[in-house]
């Protein structure tokens, strides 16, 4: 019978319980994997495999067990891996913000419904957009690069090495104005014309009192706001492009910025 030491139980933990909560942390954060409608189990199982496959490769912890540090370290890697699924959400959030400019200068504000995996309240126009911007991802291996972003975590912020910086996460909060700019810049070609569009039927409106603006101004829009949907569509792959892009760059900083010394991400 094969016996395991009490020392060896303390290694094995300390090799794969530390990662085990920057992977979950990133999971329960990130888009696609944060998602309710995938089960506890699932993303449990995906944490642990990742997990199973980097903490080899990582160099010893030297933690004390069973310390008060025990307790800092953790929170730090919890607050490692929200970061990097937190930052990613802004790119989606962007999107998500595009869909409600745009349902909003439509008239279709009203339409909305209940979102199977954030169970929010979303317009219909941003979840149209927000599940194209999911699929691109998907096809950019999006979901690759953050999984190959957070490995890379793990040798530039190790485990127990420097603290965190609190620069990391102002710069977090400086960014989050990306979401109003690349969601307005999204759907700025479609503002711009159901505001000419809007304008044009008040004039018609003063020059033809007797017609009835409110009758056909509403159809009108919606006819031609679902024309101009259909012209963008061609634009959302490349803009969602640059859009990851802008986030993984963003990533970058953000992971450069958390060790105090600064120490850049290669």
């Amino acid at each position: 019978m094969v016996e395991i030491s009490s020392d060896q139980w303390v290694q094995w933990f300390s090799m794969y319980f530390w990662p085990l909560l920057r992977v979950l942390a990133l999971i329960s954060t990130a888009p696609i994997l944060a998602e309710r409608s995938i089960p506890k189990r699932v993303k449990l199982g995906l944490g642990v495999m990742i997990t199973y496959i980097v903490a080899p490769t990582l160099p010893p912890a030297e933690i004390t067990p069973f310390s008060g540090g025990m307790l800092w370290v953790a929170a730090q890697q919890i607050m490692i891996g929200i970061a990097l699924g937190f930052t990613m959400q802004f790119a989606f959030a962007a999107v998500r913000a595009a869909g409600e400019y745009i349902g909003l200068a439509m008239g279709l504000s009203f339409a909305t419904f209940i979102d199977p995996g954030s169970k929010l309240n979303m317009p219909v126009l941003a979840r149209l957009i927000d599940m194209l911007a999911l699929l691109l991802f998907l096809t950019f291996n999006g979901h690759l690069w953050l999984i190959s972003m957070l490995v890379d975590t793990f040798h530039t912020l190790p485990i127990g090495g420097e603290p965190l910086s609190s620069n990391a996460f102002l710069a977090l909060t400086r960014a989050a104005s990306m979401i109003f700019l690349n969601g307005l810049m999204l759907a700025l070609p479609i503002l711009t014309l159901l505001l000419a569009l809007n304008l044009a039927m008040g004039m018609l409106n003063r020059m033809a009192p007797q017609l009835s603006v409110f009758v056909i101004g509403f159809p009108l829009t919606l006819t031609v706001g679902i024309l101009l949907m259909a012209a963008l569509m061609p634009l959302i792959a490349p803009y969602c492009e640059r859009l990851f892009s802008e986030v993984f760059n963003l990533l970058a900083d953000v992971v450069g910025e958390l060790p105090t010394s600064g120490v850049s991400s290669p």
